[in-house]
């Protein structure tokens, strides 16, 4: 594991339920600046059964990045804590946004 994963798995821990964050924002957070899609990419390659919070993680638009039953599934995990996510993916970033203090 890199130290790359290491710091987005970090951020990836500390989302609150019932938030949301971008890929920009987590690789910022990480400290890998403009590495937007390498976060992509990471949480793209964590297993099934991962315990990380990936589902909360969406484009800087709020959109679902994902397709088909791989969209489904981030929309259901989302709604499992109760944000709201429209028919074609995209959640409120003013309204669940995660702004860390």
């Amino acid at each position: 594991m890199t130290l790359f994963d290491q710091n987005v798995y970090f951020v990836l821990r500390q989302i609150p339920k019932g938030k949301v964050i971008s890929y920009g924002a987590v690789a910022a957070m990480a400290g890998y600046p403009g590495y937007a899609r390498h976060v992509g990419k990471l949480l793209s390659n964590l297993p099934k059964d991962s315990t990380l919070p990936w589902f909360r993680v969406l484009n800087s638009q709020g959109q679902i990045s994902l397709k088909g039953a791989d969209l489904e599934r981030q929309k259901a995990l989302l709604l499992k804590e109760d944000i709201e996510v429209s028919d074609t993916g995209r959640v409120s970033m003013k309204n669940y946004l995660w702004r860390p203090e």
